[in-house]
């Protein structure tokens, strides 16, 4: 046989290093942001009217995936074509750019993040749906509790499945789409700073 060949496994140039101040950051905000929204939800949940609750529970579903689409679709982009997008001053780029090189973060952010805080409404609100359904219907607790608990976790993670799929093969494409998103937020946002400062 010929000689060994020395094979080097090519890391990927979305992740840097630990960013530690970001990790106390992300940690603090989520920690705050899910008691929040757990008090909201054991408060106002049981209240709400079946299909108020169902809105809700939807919402957050789709946030979790639409999120979890954003955070794999950015780790996995490649940023040679966006700096050839930005060398012709295509609108949001800079920003595409931005994103991959901040992936970790990205990651962290739509994966992580949104994927728990979704998950907390999501439980509070299949409960008090459950509770609702029970008291207007009379049904067993048990066998509607598995019912709704299953159909949750299966449109949860089917729609993940999909969406994953989705991520991987447009990529660059998604990256892009929420760059140019975050080009026309920031120039919104320049524009009344411009109005601010002539009042």
């Amino acid at each position: 046989m010929g000689s060994d060949r020395k094979v080097k496994i090519k890391e990927s140039n979305n992740f840097k290093g630990t960013d530690y101040k970001w990790v106390v950051l992300i940690t603090f905000w989520t920690f705050v942001t899910s008691m929040l929204l757990t008090l909201f939800a054991d408060s106002v949940m049981p209240r709400a009217h079946i299909g108020v609750a169902a809105a809700i529970l939807m919402t957050f579903i789709s946030a979790g995936i639409f999120f979890d689409i954003i955070g794999l679709a950015v780790a996995t982009a490649s940023e040679p074509p966006f700096h050839s997008m930005s060398s012709r001053r295509v609108s949001g780029a800079r920003q595409a750019i931005r994103l991959i090189r901040n992936a970790e973060k990205v990651s962290n952010f739509c994966n992580d993040v949104v994927g728990d805080i979704s998950g907390i409404i999501s439980g509070s609100t299949t409960a008090a749906i459950v509770a609702r359904v029970v008291n207007a219907y009379g049904m067993e607790s048990i066998f509607i509790s598995l019912l709704f608990t299953g159909i949750v976790a299966a449109l949860t993670v089917g729609g993940k499945a999909v969406g994953k799929g989705y991520a991987i093969k447009n990529a660059n494409a998604v990256t892009y789409q929420v760059g140019l998103l975050w080009h026309y937020f920031r120039k919104l946002r320049g524009k009344e700073e411009r109005n601010g400062t002539h009042q």
